[in-house]
C-alpha cells in the first residue's frame, strides 16, 4: 500500500497562485507513483481562527470543522505545503491550520512547493519550520521553490514547470518517501 501524501494549498487569499501550482504537483506525484496523493485546499477546509477551548494535545475537539481537519491530517503519512510568501512569512491560514492540531502531525515529514517573487517563497518556508518542529513534524531541506511563478502559468491558467522545478520535485519526493518510511514505526507506536 502506497504512503499517503497530503498536498496542502496553504493560501486562502482571493486571486492566489496556489491552485495551478498544486494541481501540477498533484498530477506529478500521481504519475510518480511513490505516494498516493490527496489534494487538500485550506480554502475548502475553511477553519476559523483557532476556536477550540482545549489544548490540541488533548484531542478534545468540540467543533465539527476541527474533527474534519483532524481526520484529513491524521490520514496522511507525509505533507507537501504549496505556499506563497507574504511579507517574508508563511500565510496566516497555514499557521492557523497547523496550530489547530498537535498529535496528528507527529512524526511525519513535510516539505514545500513554495512560490513567489525572486526568492521563490523560501523565506516563508524558513519562517514556518520552527513551528513545524514544535509540532513534531519533520521539515525537510529538500523543497521546490518557484521564483517568479507567474512566468510558469500559461494563458489557460495551467502551471508549466521548467526542468529545474521538475528535477527538484523528483528529489523532494524521494526524500519524503525515505523519511515517511523511516518515521512510520514512531507513528505506529
Amino acid at each position: 500500500m502506497a504512503l499517503k501524501l497530503n498536498i496542502i494549498i496553504a493560501s486562502t487569499r482571493p486571486g492566489r497562485g496556489g491552485p495551478p501550482v498544486a494541481e501540477w504537483f498533484h498530477e506529478f506525484v500521481r504519475q510518480d507513483g511513490t505516494f498516493e496523493p490527496v489534494l487538500v485546499d485550506l480554502a475548502d477546509i475553511n477553519l476559523p481562527l483557532l476556536d477550540e477551548p482545549s489544548h490540541p494535545r488533548m484531542k478534545k475537539y468540540e467543533h465539527e470543522h476541527t474533527k474534519r481537519w483532524s481526520a484529513v491530517v491524521d490520514a496522511a503519512d507525509a505533507y507537501v505545503f504549496v505556499m506563497p510568501e507574504y511579507d517574508y512569512n508563511a500565510p496566516p491560514s497555514l499557521i492557523n491550520a497547523l496550530i489547530y492540531l498537535w498529535n496528528e502531525w507527529n512524526y511525519k515529514p513535510a516539505s514545500f512547493v513554495s512560490y513567489g517573487g525572486i526568492s521563490g517563497g523560501m523565506r516563508a518556508v524558513e519562517s514556518v519550520k520552527g513551528l513545524m518542529s514544535a509540532l513534531r513534524l519533520v521539515p525537510l531541506s529538500e523543497s521546490v521553490p518557484v521564483p517568479l511563478y507567474q512566468n510558469f502559468i500559461n494563458d489557460e491558467g495551467v502551471f508549466q514547470p521548467n526542468e529545474a522545478i521538475t528535477n527538484g520535485a523528483k528529489t523532494m519526493l524521494a526524500e519524503l518517501a525515505k523519511w515517511a518510511g523511516a518515521l512510520k514505526p514512531l507513528r505506529d507506536a
